[in-house]
């Protein structure tokens, strides 16, 4: 019964996800029907440069093998060995997920589940998944963060709430101060009233102790794993700086298509924004991150680069394009179980 009912929530959830991309589709079209919007629309694709946007895609596919060779050389870290191109086809082929799948984490549980079924470390083989795209997110942050405060702060700051002078994200919870008093009030006193009943209790002491002892152990197994990539400092520095260089050369790509396109907006915007869309796309609001991918982008362009919404779109769609040509391998690799390397170290003392 518990089975069902999960089963049943996860449909819900994953067909709100899919309301979501469809009613901002729907939006989008009835927006664009209005007015020249279509038109205009229509003349800004039209000055793309053909060759500069293959230019921008083979960017693009050429970070996806990298970020493949990274993964592997995380592996490589744990003494967990598998051929190099079997993990740039896993990649591939977790890419294609986090484009038709529900969430972008969806490539990141085929690698896990793939190299967990492949070897006794299975905890570090998780692990090593969740450290890549660690390092893929802080130098995420880390590119829109050192473009913001240097090229960006005091231009319509990204994280100004009113062009007019309002005030940061800070002030505003400053001035909710009072909500967030009551809302903490609120909490415990639901918490009281669960702990009043002796069968919550109950439960709660199993829950408390099951979380203990389980995640006792897995720290255990995080410090020991940690202490093996502290013994590399050089591949995780090396991985973190190979992420930042193909980060920008890929936005750099979209950049150059934005300009074939007649869209004069400095590159640092571009570093700026795409990274924290890219950062907030992650959130499984929709399948892929449609939608809400491209409808930030619009906002964050038109509001704080001062351009129109039909370049804006175009550039979102230019981008949303790329991602999904390039999940063309990872479904070639779906299809034809390419995925599956022939070979895989069980010796985690010697490499192949």
């Amino acid at each position: 019964m518990r089975d069902a009912r999960q089963k049943k929530g996860k449909y819900v959830f994953l067909l709100l996800r899919l309301a979501v991309v469809i009613g901002g589709i729907t939006w989008a079209v009835l927006w664009l029907s209005r007015e020249q919007r279509w038109q205009d629309f229509r003349n800004v694709f039209a000055q793309m440069n053909p060759l500069v946007f293959a230019v921008a895609l083979c960017f693009f596919l050429l970070s996806m093998v990298i970020v493949g060779l990274r993964w592997w050389l995380l592996l490589k870290t744990q003494s967990i060995y598998i051929d190099l191109w079997a993990a740039v086809k896993l990649y591939l082929l977790g890419w294609f997920y986090n484009n038709f799948m529900p969430s972008s984490v969806g490539g990141d549980l085929i690698r896990i589940w793939y190299v967990t079924k492949h070897t006794d470390k299975k905890f570090e083989a998780g692990l090593s998944v969740l450290v890549d795209r660690a390092v893929g997110l802080l130098s995420t942050l880390t590119i829109a963060g050192v473009f913001y405060f240097l090229f960006l702060r005091g231009r319509g700051a990204v994280l100004s709430i009113d062009r007019q002078g309002g005030g940061s994200i800070l002030d505003s919870v400053r001035q909710q101060k009072l909500v967030l008093f009551w809302c903490g009030v609120g909490l415990l006193i639901l918490l009281s009233a669960v702990l009043s009943f002796s069968r919550s209790r109950a439960w709660m002491r199993r829950s408390g102790g099951f979380v203990y002892r389980h995640g006792r152990a897995a720290i255990k197994r995080v410090i020991k794993a940690a202490i093996l990539y502290c013994a590399s400092p050089l591949i995780i520095l090396e991985a973190y700086v190979l992420t930042v260089l193909l980060q920008l050369l890929v936005i750099t790509g979209f950049w150059l298509v934005g300009r074939s396109m007649g869209i004069e907006v400095g590159v640092t915007y571009y570093y700026t924004f795409f990274t924290l869309v890219w950062v907030l796309g992650a959130l499984p609001v929709s399948v892929g991150g449609a939608v809400v991918v491209e409808g930030i982008i619009v906002y964050m362009f038109t509001r704080f680069a001062g351009i129109e919404p039909e370049p804006a779109l175009a550039i979102a769609l230019v981008q949303r394009i790329i991602w999904m040509l390039a999940s063309i391998p990872g479904a070639v690799i779906h299809i034809i179980g390419a995925h599956l390397p022939k070979r895989l170290s069980l010796d985690y003392d010697q490499p192949e």
